[in-house]
């Protein structure tokens, strides 16, 4: 069932920060936008290893592989985004409707991470557990994104967004190797 949310959430989590973040030209939401779609097929193979008994390790791990270069492509691209902004070939707007995906995000992600948590350890499984690190990485990514789009919307200080997305993208690049690793987390 969480797993199942979480899908569900993903869908309008990549939807309304990536529409956002075509409207707003907000590198740090496409960030944000790119990194849900990719968490979303993350939580899209959990549900498939629960719900297909033959499911096999090698497809979790092709999977897991793809999702890590689709990382690493989102990074170049927020990072090329970025300084392409900085340099003044994109003004980024403020988005009210990138805030309030950002908000939401910060309140869902930490609880999904904890209801992932609960239930990896009930069933011992550490393809949960390694998804609730990661709903646990998409709250940071939001609260990131929050401060850059926060900070443009209140003082109009365009740099803010680029500068945030520039931030995240560390965090991009650790999760893409993770995912590479067969790991798609930290942990263990």
């Amino acid at each position: 069932m969480v797993q199942t949310i979480t899908i569900l959430w993903m869908i309008l989590e990549a939807g309304g920060s990536l529409l956002a973040a075509w409207k707003a030209r907000s590198p740090a939401l496409i960030a944000f936008g790119g990194d849900s779609l990719v968490e979303l097929l993350s939580a899209s193979v959990v549900l498939w290893r629960f719900t297909v008994p033959s499911a096999q390790e090698r497809a979790e791990r092709a999977a897991a592989r793809s999702a890590g270069i689709l990382l690493f492509m989102l990074g170049t691209y927020v990072t090329l985004g970025s300084v392409m902004t900085l340099l003044g070939y994109n003004q980024p707007r403020p988005s009210p409707l990138g805030i309030a995906v950002l908000v939401a995000a910060s309140i869902v992600m930490p609880w999904l991470a904890k209801e992932k948590r609960r239930l990896s350890i009930l069933t011992g499984s550490a393809a949960l557990r390694a998804d609730a690190a990661q709903s646990n990485l998409c709250a940071y990514l939001a609260f990131v994104a929050l401060v850059g789009l926060t900070v443009n919307a209140i003082w109009q200080i365009a740099w803010a967004d680029p500068i945030a997305a520039l931030a995240v993208v560390p965090l991009i690049g650790y999760e893409g190797v993770e995912a590479i690793r067969g790991k798609p987390c930290g942990c263990g």
